[in-house]
């Protein structure tokens, strides 16, 4: 029956889209209509993609594609990126001329994004795949988990296939580990050694132990009309396919990089070290913060800016009588995060208590803001705790969007591994970053973007999505939600300087060479975070490099942008209405935000 809707689905694509869904390097084949053109670059993607398909929660695609695993082999990223070269050279061909205002904006976002893609093809394999935060050995789990819906037998069939498609998608993986073995890129030894420890606890569950079986317990449990003998079935495949199909993958991992340990990796930290590391930092700064900022410039930045809020949160400190100025700021802010009125007990009723308020601080900011917001997520948030299995490498907390088929809604995740890393004044600014008006906002909204091409409801661009969400902390404080709270002030204003120190000490391991050591030494200096949180936090940005650049260089073009508009327009500037254009346009690079608001500024300077 699946093959049935699935031969049906892409014979309407295929008829939809002018027969040519699946030529795209051939001109002459282009669809006559550009909007067709862009929905076919999506859908052929997405069709690639299954584990994307499910991750999104695309109706109709994903229940017709859950059986499957996205294919890593090193033949299939050579034809994706051949793909992406014919279709940047075929929405390059359509005349600007007779492109609509809206359709300029969208091939123009288009274009950056896939000649972006073209621009790192040269770096595919600089990078670690395997790793202890977003590893393909974290990343298969976490989807079967959050993401793979379990609705009717279907759906737990295709769970059990899937679980036993792990070799396959293994022997894809480990082919291009060798590769990166053969040009050197190879983790550090303490990245290794954090992976490898996820890697063995994981195997080392008993089958009916393991997260990827007692989920399946779980949506089997609150499927109706399916007998125990069924459900006892699904189970018992369940656990064969863990003995014989996952424990095997994670093991062949498990070999080669016990073996790297032994063999070839080092300490050395930074991707300086890969071959043309350099250029590929720069290639990964511009990516994520859709700049053309260089390495020395964003460790300029963010030395100008740790300066400008240390001296803002000594005031805070000296007002509430902290005054020894002999002391450094993170001897304080240490001090502070040990303080009993700023913690919770390390139960799970502590737990329990920090989720509820995390949730009551988000239900207030978000009954409060009229006047400041006008578009509004249709899509609720929730609060949870990051899964046992993954929180040890896990960063603080994230968010999880919504499906766009409305089965599951945001999700603000918390890491509770250490009650004592959960500092209460810090909490207003994480639940307004990583929900409302923060993430939740803007990924919502752009999820809900009506009468745009469906790339443009969900196409990432870092420097936006999560400059977005440090500038609404901002705007929370602008709004009044931090008055007569200094330390939530403080908790802010630390936050902000975490996100300042990132740009030194990101900038400080891939270009200048920093040890990894160095790095967390001035982190803890100067933000007084605990320093387990510090560690993790630095061994992310190893290996995700230019990614935590993105948040203060997107806050900074937001909050320059806007200056530039309330200077141009005076009595005429609307803080609503501003929101509104930004958030209303979704995801875009900061070059093409920033030509959104010219022209925004000019309309309204018309008017």
């Amino acid at each position: 029956m699946k093959t049935f809707k699935k031969t049906i689905l892409i014979t309407i694509v295929v008829l939809v889209f002018g027969g040519a869904i699946f030529i795209t390097n051939l001109i002459w084949f282009r669809p006559f209509n550009i909007n067709h053109f862009y929905n076919k670059v999506f859908i052929e993607f997405a069709l690639d993609n299954p584990e994307l398909v499910t991750g999104l929660g695309i109706p109709v695609m994903s229940d017709l594609y859950n059986d499957q695993l996205t294919d890593m082999s090193v033949a299939f990223n050579e034809r994706q990126n051949e793909k992406t070269r014919g279709s940047l050279q075929t929405l390059l061909s359509y005349d600007r001329e007779n492109q609509s205002e809206a359709e300029l904006l969208n091939t123009d976002i288009l274009a950056w994004f896939l000649q972006n893609t073209v621009d790192g093809m040269v770096y595919d394999y600089h990078n670690y795949p395997v790793n202890q935060m977003t590893g393909i050995q974290i990343g298969l789990p976490n989807m079967m988990q959050t993401s793979h819906n379990i609705i009717d037998e279907e759906d737990a069939e295709a769970y059990i296939k899937r679980l036993n498609a792990f070799p396959v998608k293994f022997d894809q993986l480990m082919e291009g580990l060798k590769i990166r073995e053969e040009k050197g890129i190879i983790p550090p030894n303490f990245i290794i050694d954090i992976t490898l420890k996820g890697m063995k606890e994981f195997v080392e569950l008993t089958p009916k132990e393991n997260s990827l079986y007692t989920n399946l317990v779980e949506k089997l449990d609150d499927l109706e009309g399916v007998d125990e003998e069924s459900k006892n079935q699904y189970l018992a495949e369940c656990e064969k396919a863990i003995v014989e199909s996952v424990y095997p993958s994670w093991q062949s991992v498990i070999d080669l990089y016990e073996d790297w340990n032994d063999r070839l990796a080092t300490s050395d930290a930074g991707v300086w070290k890969f071959p043309d590391g350099d250029k590929y930092y720069a290639q990964q700064v511009r990516n994520h913060t859709t700049t053309d900022l260089t390495p020395a410039e964003i460790h300029e930045i963010g030395l100008s800016e740790v300066a400008r809020i240390k001296k803002e949160m000594w005031e805070i400190l000296i007002s509430q009588g902290y005054a020894d100025t002999t002391r450094t700021l993170g001897d304080y802010i240490t001090e502070l995060n040990s303080e009993e009125r700023f913690l919770f007990e390390n139960t799970d009723e502590g737990r329990e208590e920090c989720i509820a308020e995390y949730q009551r601080i988000i239900d207030h900011i978000s009954q409060n803001l009229d006047g400041v917001f006008g578009l509004r997520p249709k899509d609720t948030v929730e609060v949870r705790r990051v899964p046992e299995f993954r929180q040890e490498g896990s960063a603080g907390a994230y968010y999880q969007p919504p499906a766009l088929d409305g089965s599951r809604p945001g999700v603000f995740y918390t890491n509770l591994r250490d009650m004592n890393e959960v500092i209460k004044f810090g909490m207003k600014t994480l639940a307004y970053h990583e929900a409302v008006p923060g993430h939740h906002f803007q990924i919502s909204i752009q999820r809900g973007l009506k009468d745009v091409p469906f790339f443009r409801t969900i196409l990432p661009f870092t420097a936006f999505s999560e400059g977005w969400a440090l500038y609404a902390e901002q705007v929370a404080f602008e709004q009044g939600f931090y008055e007569n709270d200094p330390f939530g002030n403080l908790g802010r204003l630390q936050a902000e300087m975490f996100r300042a120190v990132r740009l030194v000490v990101d900038s400080g391991i891939h270009f200048k060479k920093w040890t990894r050591e160095e790095a967390i030494e001035y982190m803890v200096e100067n933000t007084g975070m605990p320093r387990g949180e510090v560690v993790t936090e630095i061994e992310r940005y190893i290996i995700m490099p230019g990614q935590a650049l993105a948040y203060k260089i997107g806050m900074m073009k937001m909050l320059e942008f806007r200056q530039k508009a309330m200077d141009a327009l005076g009595d005429k500037f609307n803080i609503m209405e501003f929101h509104d254009v930004v958030l209303g346009n979704g995801s875009v690079p900061m070059s093409i935000l920033e030509q959104i608001i010219d022209e925004w500024i000019e309309g309204k300077s018309n008017v």
